[in-house]
C-alpha cells in the first residue's frame, strides 16, 4: 500500500535556503512511525494488531537540512511472550525488518537511508529463551517466556537527543528478512539496506535514529 502524506508547512517557521521537500519510502515488517526533528510525519496505515501486515508507505514533507529522523518499528506479537499464533500449530516467534530512504523530491538526490550508520536500541525483547515457542501454554514472564521491556526514552525523537550509546543497526539481506507486499514496488537506492537489531525474531520493538544531510 502506498499512501502520500503532503506536509508542506511542517517547519514553515524555518524557511531557509536549504529547505527541501523530501520524499520518503518505507517498508516495514510489521509496523512503524517516523518522526523528523520530533514531529510525526508518516505512520504505517495498517495497525500493529494486524497479523502478517507487510506494507510499504510513501510520503513527503518539507524540512530544513540537516535534520534528524527517528523511527519506532514493531514486529507483531500477541503479548509479552513475543509469540504469534499462540495455541495453534503455527505458534512461533515472528521476525522483523525495516528499510527507508529519503530523497530530494525535486532532484531525486538521496539525502539519507537506513544502513549500518543508523543507530538503534531495543525496548522490547521476547522471549528471552527461544524454547518458549515450543511451550504448550506459554505464559509471559514465566520460565522460558521471560521478556525485557523498557519505556521509550524521554525526547528520543528530538534532534538534540543523545544517542551516542546506541549501537549500530545491523544490515540484513532480502533472503534473511523475506520482504513482500509493497517492497518490490519501490525502486530502492543501492545504498539503502534492510535493518534491525541483533535478533530479527526476539527483538520486537526497536527505536532507530539517522540523519538527513544537505
Amino acid at each position: 500500500m502506498r499512501i502520500l502524506f503532503a506536509l508542506p508547512f511542517l517547519f514553515a517557521s524555518q524557511a531557509f535556503a536549504n529547505d527541501v521537500t523530501v520524499t520518503t519510502d518505507v517498508w516495514a515488517d510489521n509496523w512503524f512511525a517516523l518522526y523528523v526533528n520530533g514531529a510525526l510525519v508518516i505512520e504505517d496505515s495498517v495497525p500493529i494488531t494486524t497479523e502478517r501486515s507487510f506494507n510499504a508507505e510513501t510520503g513527503t514533507f518539507q524540512v530544513s537540512l540537516p535534520a534528524q529522523v527517528a523511527i519506532i518499528a514493531k514486529d507483531y506479537r500477541q503479548n509479552d511472550t513475543g509469540l504469534e499464533y499462540i495455541g495453534t500449530q503455527r505458534q512461533q516467534m515472528g521476525d522483523g525488518g525495516f528499510i527507508a530512504q529519503f530523497t530530494d523530491a525535486a532532484t531525486g538526490r538521496v539525502l539519507g537511508v537506513t544502513d549500518s550508520s543508523t543507530v538503534c536500541t531495543v525496548i522490547h525483547r521476547a522471549p528471552l529463551d527461544v524454547s518458549c515457542a515450543r511451550e504448550r501454554n506459554p505464559l509471559a514472564g514465566s520460565g522460558a517466556c521471560a521478556f525485557q521491556s523498557a519505556p521509550e526514552p524521554a525526547n528520543w525523537t528530538q534532534a538534540g537527543f543523545n544517542d551516542s550509546a546506541w549501537p549500530a543497526a545491523i544490515e540484513y539481506s532480502e533472503h534473511a528478512v523475506g520482504p513482500k507486499d509493497g517492497y518490490d514496488r519501490i525502486r530502492w537506492d543501492r545504498s539503502a539496506s534492510l535493518i534491525w537489531t541483533s535478533s530479527l525474531e526476539q527483538d520486537n520493538t526497536i527505536l532507530c535514529r539517522l540523519s538527513l544531510m544537505q
